[in-house]
């Protein structure tokens, strides 16, 4: 993982991110693509359960599900910017 970039764990709620890189083992990374979690899409993290627990996230095409926050260290994202009133 780079310095500039953070992970899906360390994602602030409601704050847009896109994804800059997956890392995981080969039976991980087929399935977070599966799942719409890849390379260049946008993911938002709607909540976090307490004491560690699974995040509850939004895939730009629309899918929710929790991820693991352990899983969540694995993938590398930053915020997106948008101009102001988009």
């Amino acid at each position: 993982m780079t310095e500039s970039h953070a992970t899906l764990a360390h994602a602030e709620p409601m704050v847009d991110v896109r994804i800059v890189a997956l890392h995981g083992d080969r039976h991980e990374l087929p399935w977070l693509r599966a799942l719409g979690l890849y390379e260049g899409q946008e993911v938002k993290v709607l909540r976090r359960a307490p004491f560690g627990g699974p995040m509850h996230v939004r895939v730009g095409a629309g899918g929710e599900f929790a991820v693991d926050v352990a899983l969540a260290g694995h993938i590398e994202v930053e915020t997106v910017t948008r101009p102001v009133g988009t």
